[in-house]
């Protein structure tokens, strides 16, 4: 009941934004003011989260800096807005944020009902189940009549009641508002599990206060595109979004990084490189933008490549394989439409 009443409360404001929406010029907007408002997680280890002075840093991070980039030359001209699953849709559509990079999941509903553009996945996911080692727990068909922990309003509260519906178990749901306080009444014991993306898992894990007593089990129980969105009706500043995460896909098909960026600028004879760093054609001018829009993004945060190992690669504490978010000619799924 509270997400139907989520969903209508926000599609209403859906409807009353869309009126004005084919008028929109978010680009204008964003430039005028100098900078980007985009709306990001509450907080999550490797996709978004302050240090102690207040510098954001993950992958959704990266995204909201590679569009500030593309759009305003500066990767620094972001304010940060953070959000909780019940407010992020209202918040883009409201227009209180230019852009949501918050590891939100692509689904029919959100892309039509709601009056969003999902402009691609920056990142590949699916659901699954923390527990305590000490529960003696190797799979989550043993947690009937088990606790679980979950954030309220999102996909996962969803898909957490269908697995358990599917698989004929007892479902004893404990559910928090934010998803913070939801790892921390797991982590207070108040749950016998907790559920959110894979990914999440691992993020939160790390932040437990003995990551090494949980294990995350090995059931993935639903598909969960992660991806920004923007509002419906802009189709020029979707446009730039869209392209702001293929250039970093394409930036690593190519061998672009940012340390050889200036050298590949300079000295590449491919089309596709050339292209993409602004040294032939005129890609920028067809949405509004410098032709060093992309050099901007690469110099900024790097290819795709290089932002996924800084933030959740196996070097950090997230230690996440590349698996479906490597490039397609590794056998990921990241595949990016060419400049041209």
């Amino acid at each position: 009941m509270k997400q139907l009443k989520l969903l209508a409360s926000v599609a209403a404001v859906a409807s009353i934004a869309f009126i004005g929406a084919a008028n929109a010029d978010t680009l204008g907007d964003v430039q005028a003011r100098g900078t980007l408002n985009c709306g990001v997680t509450t907080g999550l280890a490797g996709f978004a989260a302050p240090d102690d002075q207040g510098n954001w840093t993950g992958l959704d991070v990266d995204m909201c800096k590679a569009v500030a980039a593309a759009v305003l030359g500066d990767p620094s001209k972001v304010k940060y807005v953070p959000t909780n699953a019940k407010e992020r849709f209202t918040a883009l559509q409201s227009g209180e944020i230019d852009l949501l990079a918050r590891n939100t999941t692509w689904t029919f509903s959100r892309d039509t009902d709601l009056g969003f553009d999902f402009v691609g996945v920056n990142y590949y996911d699916g659901q699954g189940f923390m527990v305590r080692t000490s529960l003696n727990v190797k799979s989550a068909l043993e947690l009937s009549g088990a606790s679980v922990c979950v954030q309220t309003g999102t996909t996962t509260e969803l898909n957490l009641g269908d697995y358990f519906r599917a698989n004929s178990l007892e479902l004893k749901p404990v559910v928090f508002e934010k998803n913070e306080e939801a790892r921390q009444a797991y982590d207070d014991g108040r749950c016998d599990a907790y559920t959110t993306d894979a990914s999440g898992l691992a993020a939160e894990r790390s932040v437990l206060a003995q990551p090494g007593d949980h294990i995350i089990l090995p059931e993935i129980i639903s598909k969960e595109p992660l991806g920004p969105l923007v509002r419906h009706g802009d189709n020029r500043w979707g446009d730039i979004v869209r392209w702001s995460l293929n250039a970093m896909i394409i930036a690593e098909e190519f061998g672009v990084t940012q340390a050889n960026l200036d050298e590949q600028k300079a000295s590449s004879q491919n089309p596709e490189v050339r292209r993409l760093l602004g040294v032939e054609g005129e890609m920028g001018k067809m949405t509004g933008l410098a032709n060093e829009w992309a050099y901007n993004i690469i110099k900024a945060v790097g290819n795709y490549g290089e932002s996924f190992e800084r933030n959740v690669g196996l070097k950090t504490p997230l230690q996440l394989a590349r698996g479906l978010n490597d490039l397609w000619s590794r056998g990921g799924l990241l595949y990016a439409p060419p400049i041209r």
